[in-house]
């Protein structure tokens, strides 16, 4: 077992109370980090040894050691506890118990504040690519749904009521557009994930030390150093709302969905079948199959905007430079991303197995009033005004 030294210890005591409360989730939020902190971590280090502030025989000791650490994490050799408090102190501390005094010569020239943000915003890239091919993914599935069944008729509606003949086709090409749209917007977050804190340390960058802050940049692929160094802390809490208001723009499209597939299951209805492995029981109605999971389908919209406003609120009127109410954006941009990713999958499984039912579909005849308002207008010159009252005539009761 490492012997602990948290990254900001002096040697004085911590009152249990106190770690436990700052410490907060930390420690389990931050397993999803290790790999990104790792790789931030190696491109610092790398840097440290290319401009002459560590040796290369000591740059090549950490960073082999973090490679190692990053494998054994994977591999549920060990985990973050509550007394490292979090990811960076699991880190440095265990690196330093594995290959000694080079160990502690990787921090210089950086923050925890910067160094949590690097991770962060390597892992938000991903998660943003990720997610897009997600919902690529569930517009292949509805696309499916389109291509077995488009020519189906579906009443379209406004108000709740019959308003003009649509489809199968037309309904799933909104959806498909809705969340094509998605798609673009989760590659505009890039544009404020992917710019490089690391080096900006706590808000005031590395007095006396000629860190190479373009070279980080370039080893992790961000855009540019985000400059200047006064700026990333300001920053913080950006690319996390942007991210959770795609996500939540969304899930609200999701529920929307949801909530039409809803509908078409009910009795009164009866416009879609849903195969046995997609719908759950009653606990004491032994007929009922319920479509559970569209309805919480239909809800995560909500949790995903409180999401948003919960980062947007910790963020609002705060002073410049870092403050350590930042640390509780993690678990609602955690929570948001999760909830999207297992909603976007789960919306796909669903419309694999979809099936409109033709035969229990009947389109009210008034309907196509719009339609024949429409045909004399281009058959008769008349103007659409009369031509909307000849026709709304024969309907007023």
């Amino acid at each position: 077992m490492c012997q602990l030294s948290r990254l900001w210890d002096k040697g004085l005591p911590l009152d249990a109370r106190i770690l436990r409360y700052t410490a907060g989730e930390d420690h389990l939020l931050d397993a999803r980090l290790v790999r990104y902190d790792v790789l931030g971590s190696i491109a610092h280090v790398e840097m440290l040894a290319a401009t002459g502030l560590i040796s290369d025989t000591d740059s090549s000791a950490i960073c082999d050691g973090l490679r190692n650490l990053a494998t054994e994490f994977a591999a549920g050799e060990w985990s973050i506890r509550l007394e490292d408090e979090d990811v960076h102190t699991a880190l440095e501390s265990r690196l330093s118990e594995n290959i000694g005094a080079a160990g502690a010569r990787m921090h210089l020239g950086r923050s925890r504040n910067d160094q949590v943000l690097t991770a962060l915003r390597l892992y938000l890239r991903d998660v943003a690519a990720d997610l897009a091919t997600r919902i690529e993914n569930l517009r292949s599935s509805l696309r499916g749904v389109s291509e077995r069944q488009g020519s189906v008729p579906l009443p379209g509606y406004t108000h709740m009521q019959h308003a003009m003949p649509s489809s199968v086709a037309l309904w799933c090409g909104g959806f498909d557009e809705a969340l094509a749209d998605s798609v673009a917007g989760l590659h505009s977050v890039q544009r404020r994930i992917n710019k490089n804190p690391l080096g900006s340390a706590a808000g005031y960058g590395t007095p006396g030390l000629p860190i190479d802050r373009n070279l980080t940049a370039e080893k992790l692929g961000f855009d540019v150093a985000q400059e200047p160094v006064t700026a990333v802390q300001l920053s913080r809490g950006k690319a996390e709302s942007t991210l959770l208001f795609e996500i939540t723009l969304l899930l609200q499209d999701l529920g929307r969905m949801a909530s039409d597939l809803l509908l078409f299951y009910t009795q009164e209805f009866s416009y879609i079948a849903l195969p046995a492995e997609v719908t759950t029981g009653s606990s004491i109605m032994p007929q009922k199959r319920n479509p559970d999971v569209l309805e919480l389908i239909r809800a995560a919209a909500a949790t995903a905007q409180a999401c948003l406003d919960e980062s947007l609120l910790i963020t609002a009127k705060l002073p410049s430079g870092y403050q350590r109410d930042l640390q509780r954006l993690k678990a609602p941009l955690f929570r948001g991303i999760d909830l999207a990713i297992e909603s976007v999958d789960i919306m796909a499984f669903v419309l694999n197995g979809l099936q409109f039912i033709a035969d229990n579909i009947r389109l009210d005849p008034g309907i196509y009033a719009a339609e024949e308002a429409n045909r004399i207008v281009r058959e008769e010159g008349m103007p659409f005004r009369e031509a909307y009252r000849r026709i709304a005539e024969r309907f007023v009761k």
